[in-house]
């Protein structure tokens, strides 16, 4: 799970890279960073359900 999320932010960044829209671009940075912060959560409380 926490790797698709990851893969979903890097194709997000890839896309605002590549976007020639400003508001679009914007819109997909913010997405990426969301999935990364999610990826970070789920890795957290994977980590607590090991101990």
């Amino acid at each position: 799970m926490q790797k698709a999320i990851k893969k979903q932010a890097i194709i997000a960044e890839r896309v605002a890279t590549q976007t020639a829209d400003a508001f679009v671009a914007n819109q997909m940075k913010t997405l990426a960073e969301a999935f990364r912060a999610q990826a970070k959560v789920i890795k957290r409380n994977k980590k607590k359900k090991r101990k």
